[in-house]
């Protein structure tokens, strides 16, 4: 079939030197017709060869189906066995004597709740925030009119000092004490901001 289209092609290119050199137009139509005539053999050659392809494809997927259908009901049966040898052995002594039920130990009971406990309460007192600070009000009178830096943690109601215990962790915000207070934040009772900065300017 290739060696058909060769020739189509190889005609057609001398039709069409002969056309241009000879100037008629009737070698450049004939030219143009093998060259489709050429094209359409091409395509149907292919189309074959692809058909042929799927045919062998769809042939051989059935054996590998069931040689991999074959392996897989052999390692399940393999499986199964060894699996209630498990068991048995597990349940019931090698030797077949029945041991005295003392000796047997009991099973370990898994404590996840437990062990969950400490965490889940450690981290419910790290997330609520710390209580308002008892500020007097001498020490009020103070802070109010304060511009040092105070921090505060962003959707929290308190502002701390920068090395209260409670901000481990945690990504803070500089801010000044009377802007901190004009914006609505209290101080920690952990750390007692106030009372610190208060003493501080006395």
């Amino acid at each position: 079939m290739l060696y058909i289209v060769l020739l189509l092609v190889l005609a057609a290119l001398g039709l069409l030197v002969t056309a241009l050199i000879t100037g008629t137009s009737l070698w450049a139509w004939v030219s143009i017709g093998l060259s489709v005539l050429a094209g359409l053999l091409l395509l149907v050659d292919w189309l074959r060869r692809r058909k042929r392809a799927d045919r062998g494809t769809d042939a051989e997927e059935p054996e590998d189906s069931e040689a991999a259908d074959s392996d897989a009901a052999e390692e399940k049966d393999e499986a199964v066995p060894a699996e209630e040898d498990a068991e048995q052995t597990a349940l019931i002594p090698a030797t077949g004597e029945l041991g005295d039920p003392a000796d047997v130990p009991e099973p370990e009971l898994e404590k996840p709740a437990a062990e969950a406990e400490p965490q889940s309460e450690a981290k419910a007192v790290r997330d609520t925030p710390p209580g308002v600070e008892e500020t007097a009000p001498e020490d009020l009178e103070v802070v109010k009119e304060l511009e040092d830096e105070v921090v505060v943690v962003d959707e929290y109601p308190r502002y701390h000092l920068v090395d209260c215990g409670w901000l481990s962790g945690r990504d803070t915000i500089p801010i000044g004490v009377g802007e901190a207070r004009q914006l609505g934040f209290t101080p920690c009772a952990r750390c007692g901001p106030d009372a610190v900065l208060a003493a501080a300017h006395r």
